[in-house]
């Protein structure tokens, strides 16, 4: 999925998430190799990373986020390699130590076909040493079809905007699609909607490990990023995978 279309509302969704910032840094920390972000959108994590002195590639398919991404770079005085590309089909001449995939970026694999070029496409770049850690969250949803305002209200001197959401499920296809409807009230009391669409392919435990048993990688996984056991009560699956 192209993120160019909602980057500005992305930005101020998840400028403020830092559940994973730490899990990531210190991953790279005790790896000390090259890094390779896939899905890299603005920089969230990648930043972070290079501020603790991480050589990191970042591979972003959207234009639109990697304007926020290459700003944000310059602003942190930060060297990062950003490619605009797609995760099913990057060739890069080097094999990186460390490949992550934070935040849900391989829930825009929508395909077996998608999951598995961009599975083959890892395993090529990465190192006969190397890891490869993402995480994705736990399939667990609230009502179907049903407008709902779930808190997200951004403020600023210019706006105030109130985003909505209605999610459907397609549980033979493993997608959640999530329609957002985006009002936006300007200070002379002019009022903008948006609609945008964001769609998702959602994993199970098993089928993961299936997976990337499939490319010749062995995958651990935990239901946190302290490291707490995988349960049913778990909100997200962080997956570490090395060569068989």
């Amino acid at each position: 999925m192209d993120y160019t279309g909602i980057a500005d509302l992305y930005q101020q969704q998840y400028a403020g998430y830092y559940d994973d910032i730490h899990f990531y840094g210190r991953l790279a920390d005790r790896i000390a190799g090259r890094v390779l972000e896939l899905g890299a959108g603005s920089g969230r994590v990648t930043i972070p990373l290079a501020r603790r002195g991480h050589q990191v590639t970042a591979l972003e398919l959207s234009s639109g986020m990697l304007e926020y991404a290459r700003a944000y770079s310059q602003q942190e005085g930060v060297d990062v390699n950003w490619v605009q590309g797609d995760m099913r089909d990057f060739d890069f001449p080097a094999t990186y130590d460390l490949i992550v995939a934070p935040f849900n970026a391989l829930m825009h694999l929508y395909t077996s076909q998608d999951q598995r070029r961009a599975l083959e496409a890892i395993s090529k770049h990465l190192s006969p040493e190397g890891t490869f850690v993402f995480d994705v969250y736990v399939p667990r949803f609230g009502l179907e079809g049903v407008l709902r305002h779930e808190g997200e209200t951004f403020i600023t001197p210019e706006f105030r905007r109130d985003v909505f959401v209605m999610q459907r499920i397609d549980r033979l296809k493993q997608l959640a699609t999530t329609q957002y409807f985006v009002d936006t009230t300007f200070a002379d009391g002019q009022l903008k909607r948006e609609h945008h669409t964001l769609t998702q392919r959602y994993f199970t435990r098993y089928e993961l490990e299936w997976m990337l048993s499939s490319v010749g990688l062995q995958a651990q996984f935990w239901g946190s990023f302290s490291g707490d056991p995988l349960s049913a009560e778990s909100h997200v699956m962080v997956v570490q995978a090395t060569r068989t």
